[in-house]
């Protein structure tokens, strides 16, 4: 696991999902926990491409966006 680069993915999840005033528990659905958001952000985990695909259709991004921070 690249921790540096999971901590920058981390911290744009945490910016859009905040742009957006979600909540960990509004994107913790359709197969996502509000507990796998929680380790998400806070560089804890990693995540497969499927459930990438399901937080990016949560935030309401494609799957892109997720990783426009650098």
């Amino acid at each position: 696991m690249n921790k540096p680069y999971l901590e920058k993915l981390a911290y744009h999840i945490k910016q859009l999902r905040a742009q957006k005033s979600l909540t960990q528990d509004d994107i913790g659905i359709n197969g996502i926990s509000r507990q796998m958001v929680s380790l998400l952000e806070l560089a804890k985990t990693d995540i497969t491409v499927s459930k990438l695909k399901i937080l990016a259709d949560n935030l309401g991004v494609k799957v892109k966006d997720l990783f426009d921070f650098e």
